[in-house]
């Protein structure tokens, strides 16, 4: 009986392991849902409440503390960079190979999500806003328009992550191929619909739905510039680690298809 109960409690420990690191998955993927559709609300300046709760406390333009400018764009600015800097360094190959000799490789991604979706909570919770407007049109046929364009912006995020399998990109498949003893998910270079029109229409969607807006304040433009540049930086470093995976099959892509604005090929 001693003997057999050994045996068996190293399986038992696995599968315990791997169930706890599917929770841990969704857990994650279920944080990065709330605070993707408060980044929504965040940068469209939209206030939901239920009676006296406000389910979003704050806002782009509204909510946050009151203080002088040049604060305002210090934080601001600080805020920012922690947010690229999470994502420029957690999602290279180098960090990856080794952050995994601390996590376990099938949960890597998970927390990447993790990490993701607090820095991006904390910067939306400690936003100075800067009220100073530069354009408002808000009230006008224009702004029906311009805010349905920024939507339609967020919505080519998620069709496009959808379109490169949702799931993989959040963490969910590694997990649950683990619990279920199966091998971790290959991957091979594909280009399905409009991958085939721009290589990042993921970062193309984000950059629509902040610079489209009927009311541009100095802390929506300051947001705006600092992630176009951090769109930027990173385009550059993910078509790095890009060409390392994929090698040939990539470098011809990206001659073939432009980056972001359709019909603006690459040049060499």
């Amino acid at each position: 009986m001693t003997t057999t109960m050994r045996r068996r409690a190293p399986g038992a420990g696995a599968f315990a392991a791997r169930i706890a690191a599917v929770g841990y998955g969704a857990t994650a993927y279920v944080l990065f849902l709330l605070v993707f559709s408060w980044a929504i609300a965040f940068v469209e300046d939209i206030r939901m409440s239920i009676g006296d709760t406000d389910l979003v406390p704050r806002t782009i333009d509204r909510g946050g503390p009151t203080v002088p400018a040049e604060i305002a764009l210090l934080v601001n600015v600080l805020l920012l960079t922690l947010f690229a800097a999470q994502h420029s360094v957690m999602a290279r190959a180098g960090f990856k190979r080794w952050w995994t000799r601390i996590v376990p490789a099938t949960v890597e991604r998970s927390t990447y999500v993790l990490a993701a979706s607090l820095c991006l909570a904390a910067l939306m919770w400690w936003w100075c806003p800067m009220t100073a407007e530069l354009w408002d049109v808000s009230g006008t046929r224009l702004s029906s328009v311009l805010v349905a364009v920024s939507l339609a912006g967020w919505l080519l995020v998620l069709a496009s992550t959808i379109l490169i399998d949702h799931f993989d990109l959040f963490g969910l498949r590694q997990v649950i191929a683990d619990a279920r003893g199966r091998p971790a998910p290959t991957y091979r270079f594909v280009t399905p619909l409009w991958y085939g029109i721009v290589r990042h229409p993921i970062y193309l969607g984000f950059l629509i739905a902040f610079w489209v807006a009927p009311t541009m304040t100095v802390g929506h433009l300051v947001f705006a510039i600092a992630t176009t540049g951090f769109v930027l930086l990173g385009i550059q470093l993910e078509e790095r680690d890009l060409v390392r995976a994929f090698g040939a099959d990539y470098l011809a892509y990206r001659k073939r298809v432009p980056m972001l604005l359709p019909g603006l090929r690459h040049r060499a």
